[in-house]
């Protein structure tokens, strides 16, 4: 039998980009998805324009991120 975790997943933007490691900075800014905690209560009414918007933002927050380590 073979397991569907070795096919490569694709997340539309309907979807959530959590990865279910919640876990809230000082700046609520969640540290597995990079979304502002108000990104994360709007990304369901947000538009397929607004979605690509967060998600370039939490790249941006993601590389700051390592850099700052």
């Amino acid at each position: 039998m073979r397991s569907t975790l070795s096919k490569p997943v694709k997340i539309k933007l309907s979807d959530t980009p959590c990865v279910r490691n919640c876990c809230l900075d000082e700046a609520d800014i969640c540290l597995g998805c990079f979304r502002h905690l108000d990104e994360i209560l709007a990304w369901r009414d947000c538009s397929s324009a607004e979605k690509q918007n967060i998600m370039k933002k939490c790249q941006q927050r993601s590389s700051d991120r390592k850099s700052e380590i």
